[in-house]
């Protein structure tokens, strides 16, 4: 759905990446106070405000050099960090912090369709477009933020089930930083996308048709 936008729609995509940032950002701090850790709060991540979760690198520096180099667009914010051992339930509320962020872009994007399948028809077409594209975004986000890689945020989940063995694979790679998310979007992302972006179609057409 995102293929072949014209500059009004590429605003519209901006926008929407921008807004829905902001709220998955702000659910990871928001989450994890609530589960007792408030680092995020006194680094001030406890806010709406995109400027407060942008990083040069991943947000701004690195979809401009995939785009050049004709490979797939993927940014990342700012971590929104948080202490674990500071968490209730353990790896559970790292857990709990971790999907928060994906699963409220999921909740954005059901609600922006459910608007669509209520309203739709009596709103203009340009109201629908912006609707369709503020939806394909936050699936987008959703389904690409629970891949469980570190330091995407699944990986948070599988930690909290996987065994010691693995556990430790993931802190090496999660260790790596930048350089993980590099390789990952480089090598891994590009030979698994075909099967991802069939699977946000078929979300999308689930919410939408």
């Amino acid at each position: 759905m995102l293929s072949n936008l014209s500059g009004g729609d590429l605003v519209i995509v901006l926008v929407s990446i921008i807004i829905s940032m902001a709220i998955h950002e702000a659910t990871h701090g928001y989450v994890a106070h609530w589960l007792g850790d408030d680092t995020a709060f006194h680094a001030g991540r406890l806010t709406l405000n995109p400027l407060k979760h942008i990083d040069l690198f991943t947000t701004v520096l690195l979809p401009m050099v995939l785009l050049l180099a004709g490979a797939l667009p993927i940014f990342a914010a700012k971590p929104v960090p948080f202490n674990p051992d500071r968490l209730k339930f353990d790896e559970f509320g790292a857990a709990l912090v971790g999907v928060a962020g994906p699963l409220t872009n999921l909740a954005l994007a059901c609600l922006a369709a459910a608007v669509f399948r209520l309203w739709g028809p009596g709103l203009s077409s340009d109201v629908n477009n912006i609707i369709g594209i503020f939806t394909a975004v936050n699936v987008g986000f959703f389904i690409f933020n629970m891949i469980p890689f570190p330091p995407l945020d699944g990986s948070r989940l599988l930690y909290a089930f996987a065994p010691e063995p693995l556990q430790d694979l993931m802190r090496q790679i999660e260790g790596a930083g930048f350089l993980a998310i590099l390789v990952f979007i480089l090598l891994i992302f590009q030979f698994a996308s075909g099967p991802i972006i069939n699977l946000e179609n078929s979300i999308l057409q689930f919410l939408l048709v």
